[in-house]
C-alpha cells in the first residue's frame, strides 16, 4: 500500500479573503480618526480664534471700564458719557466670541473649560452692568451726581429722587448679579495670565456694585426722611471729639431740625448742660452695660453715645428728649468735628454771628483747642458751638456751595465713622442698620467685625491731643490676626495751665495734666477674648457678654509725652479683618486689612 498526502482541497479557504473585511474596516476607522482629528483641530482653531476675538475685546473693556468705574465713582455724569460707549462696544463684542454653540460645547473640557467659563461669565457680567445697568445712571446722571438734587433755595428736590428710585434700584440689582456672577470664579483654577484679569473684574464690579447700591438706599430713603410723605423732626448731636466716646465724643449740644418737602428748618438748640443726669437711668439698661460703661450711659445725655451701637444711643437719646424737652423724633443723626470740616470745605466760608469768619482750614482748631483756651468755663465755650453749629446750618440750607461737594463730603464722613444716622421708623431703620452709616456695631448684621472703642474717664478736654492708631498683623498661617491699638498723648507744655473744666475734674484720681481713657475691646461673634496685653503684659479688667461678643474693658493712664500700646488676637474670616473704632481727630472709625489664604 502506498501512503497518499492530501493536499489543499477546493472548498479550503484562501488567505486573501479574511483579510479583504478587516481592511476595508481599517481604512474605515482611520478614516474616522482622520476627521474626528480634522473636527477637533477644527473646533480648536474656532475655539483658539474665538477666544482671541474675546481676550482682545476684554483687553478693551479692560481699558475703558476703568474709566467707566471712574465716572460712577466720582459721581461724574460727563466722565460716565464720555467712556460708557466704548466700554459698551469691547464687553458687547467679547460676549459674542464666548458664547457661540461650540464654545459653549468646549467648556465642558476639563481644565480647559475652566478658562473658556471664565471668559464667558466675566464677558457677560461686564455686558450686563454696561448695557443695562450703567446706562440706567447715565438717564439720572444729574441726581446721582448731585447737581439736580438741591433747588436755588438750598432745598432738596425729594420728587425727583423718588421718581428716578426706581430706576436706580434696578441697575444695583443688574451690578450685584454680575458682581456674585464673577466672584464665583475660582481664580485658582485658572491660568496666570487670565487670572489676573478675572479678579481685577471682580474688583471693578465690586466698586460699581456697593456704588449702585448706596444710591439706591438714598433714593429710597431720603426722600420719605426729608419729608416727603409728610413733617418730620430730627435731633443733630454734635460730638464734641475733645472728651472721646465710642462714638465719636461726648454729645455737646442737640439741634431740633425740623424737615417738611426737602426744606430743612432750624427749631430748637440745646445744650447738654441744660440737661442735668438723672438719678436713675432713662431707659433699663442690660448687665453688660453696667459693666462695660457703668449708669452714666442712662443718666447722662452726654453719655449716651459711650455705646458702640448707634440706635441704642438714639434710642438712649430720644427717651431722654421726649422726658424732658417734649416733642416728636423720627431719627437722631451725630456728627464729630472733622464731618463739620468736610462740610464746611463743601459750603465755602462761613460768616459767623460775631462777625468772624469759619473756613475749613482752622474749624478744628477752633473747636478743639483756641475755644478751650480762651473761654473761662463750660458755658462760654458751649456759646461758642452754638453758634458755629447755627452759622453752618445756616449756609447748608441757604443753597451754599455745591451739591456734589455737600454729597462727598457726608459720603466720606459716613465712611470714616463721623457720621451716623438711625431711624425711628422700623422700615428705614432696617435698611440703616445694615450700613456704616448706621453704625449698628452691636444690632445690625456685622459679626465678624472686632471692637476698639476709647471713652475719656478724666471728665476732660484734652483728646484733642490723643492720637490712636489701631493696625492689623496676620499670623503665619492667616488663621488669626494680632490688632494692636497705640495711644500717644502729646499735650501743650502748659496743659497743667488749662481751665480746670478742661484739665479734668478728678483731682487726685487723675494727674493733673494726665489723660485717662477707657478701651473697650470686643471679639467678633461666638469669637474668644482670650488675651489682651499692654506692653505684653496681660490686662485685667471688667469683662462682659454683650450681643454675643465677648468684651473687656482696660483704663490707660498718660502722662504728657507718653504712649503705649494694647493687642489682641482675633480669628480671620474670609481672609479679612475689620476694626471698628472710635473716630478721633487723625484716625478713622474703620481699618480694613486683608491676611491672604491658602
Amino acid at each position: 500500500m502506498s501512503a497518499q498526502v492530501e493536499g489543499p482541497t477546493s472548498e479550503a479557504p484562501t488567505t486573501d479573503e479574511p483579510r479583504r473585511p478587516r481592511g476595508r474596516a481599517g481604512r474605515r476607522f482611520a478614516l474616522v480618526v482622520v476627521i474626528v482629528v480634522v473636527l477637533l483641530l477644527a473646533v480648536a482653531g474656532w475655539v483658539a480664534f474665538r477666544a482671541v476675538q474675546a481676550t482682545g475685546a476684554l483687553m478693551d473693556a479692560r481699558a475703558v471700564v476703568g474709566s467707566v468705574e471712574s465716572g460712577v465713582d466720582a459721581r461724574d455724569a460727563d466722565a460716565l458719557d464720555a467712556a460708557l460707549p466704548a466700554a459698551q462696544d469691547a464687553t458687547a463684542r467679547a460676549r459674542r466670541a464666548s458664547s457661540d454653540p461650540v464654545w459653549k460645547v468646549v467648556e465642558h473640557v476639563p481644565w480647559v473649560g475652566d478658562q473658556l467659563r471664565a471668559v464667558s461669565t466675566v464677558s457677560a457680567a461686564l455686558d450686563d452692568v454696561t448695557q443695562q445697568a450703567l446706562p440706567a445712571v447715565q438717564d439720572v446722571g444729574d441726581l446721582v451726581q448731585g447737581s439736580a438734587l438741591r433747588r436755588d433755595d438750598g432745598s432738596i428736590d425729594v420728587a425727583a429722587l423718588a421718581a428716578a428710585a426706581p430706576t436706580l434700584s434696578a441697575a444695583s440689582d443688574v451690578a450685584t448679579a454680575a458682581h456674585t456672577q464673577v466672584a464665583g470664579i475660582d481664580t485658582e483654577a485658572l491660568v496666570g495670565p487670565l487670572a489676573g484679569p478675572v479678579q481685577d473684574a471682580e474688583d471693578g464690579l465690586a466698586t460699581v456694585a456697593g456704588l449702585l447700591a448706596g444710591v439706591d438706599r438714598a433714593a429710597a430713603l431720603v426722600p420719605p426722611m426729608l419729608g416727603a410723605d409728610g413733617p418730620r423732626t430730627y435731633l443733630v448731636l454734635a460730638l464734641n471729639s475733645a472728651e472721646l466716646r465710642s462714638a465719636g465724643g461726648i454729645v455737646g449740644s442737640i439741634l431740633e431740625v425740623k424737615a417738611d418737602d426737602g426744606h430743612l428748618s432750624l427749631g430748637r438748640q440745646v445744650s447738654t448742660a441744660d440737661l442735668p443726669g438723672l438719678d436713675a437711668s432713662v431707659l433699663p439698661l442690660t448687665d453688660a452695660e453696667k459693666t462695660l460703661y457703668g449708669d452714666r450711659l442712662g443718666r447722662w445725655i452726654q453719655n449716651a453715645v459711650a455705646t458702640p451701637d448707634f440706635p441704642r444711643a438714639a434710642e438712649l437719646i430720644t427717651a431722654r428728649w421726649k422726658a424732658d424737652v417734649h416733642g416728636t423724633v423720627d431719627g437722631v443723626v451725630a456728627t464729630d468735628p472733622v464731618a463739620v470740616q468736610a462740610v464746611l470745605g463743601a459750603l465755602g466760608p462761613v460768616q459767623a454771628a460775631d462777625g468772624s469768619t469759619l473756613e475749613a482750614d482752622s474749624i478744628l482748631q477752633l473747636l478743639l483747642r483756641d475755644t478751650y483756651r480762651d473761654a473761662k468755663n463750660g458755658a462760654a465755650a458751649d456759646r461758642v458751638f452754638s453758634s458755629v453749629a447755627g452759622s453752618i446750618f445756616g449756609a447748608l440750607t441757604g443753597g451754599a456751595g455745591t451739591s456734589q461737594g455737600l454729597v462727598d463730603a457726608i459720603s466720606t464722613a459716613s465712611g470714616e465713622g463721623r457720621f451716623r444716622l438711625w431711624s425711628a421708623h422700623e422700615k428705614e431703620q432696617s435698611v440703616l442698620g445694615a450700613t456704616e452709616l448706621g453704625s449698628a456695631f452691636l444690632s445690625g448684621d456685622h459679626p465678624d467685625a472686632v471692637g476698639v472703642f476709647l471713652n475719656d474717664a478724666t471728665e476732660a478736654k484734652l483728646d484733642y491731643y490723643l492720637t490712636s492708631d489701631v493696625t492689623v498683623r496676620c499670623s503665619p498661617d492667616d488663621a488669626t490676626a494680632a490688632v494692636t491699638v497705640t495711644l500717644t498723648y502729646d499735650p501743650p507744655k502748659d496743659v497743667t495751665s488749662l481751665p480746670r473744666y478742661v484739665v479734668g475734674a478728678r483731682p487726685g484720681a487723675v494727674p493733673a495734666g494726665s489723660l485717662a481713657t477707657g478701651v473697650v475691646f470686643y471679639a467678633p461673634v461666638g469669637a474668644p477674648l482670650d488675651a489682651v496685653t499692654q506692653e505684653g503684659v496681660l490686662v485685667a479688667g471688667d469683662a462682659a457678654d454683650e450681643a454675643g461678643r465677648r468684651a473687656l474693658v482696660a483704663t490707660s493712664v498718660l502722662a504728657p509725652g507718653a504712649s503705649t500700646s494694647y493687642e489682641m488676637t482675633v480669628p480671620v474670616h474670609a481672609g479679612a479683618v475689620e476694626v471698628w473704632t472710635t473716630p478721633t481727630v487723625r484716625a478713622t472709625g474703620y481699618v480694613r486689612a486683608s491676611c491672604a489664604t491658602g
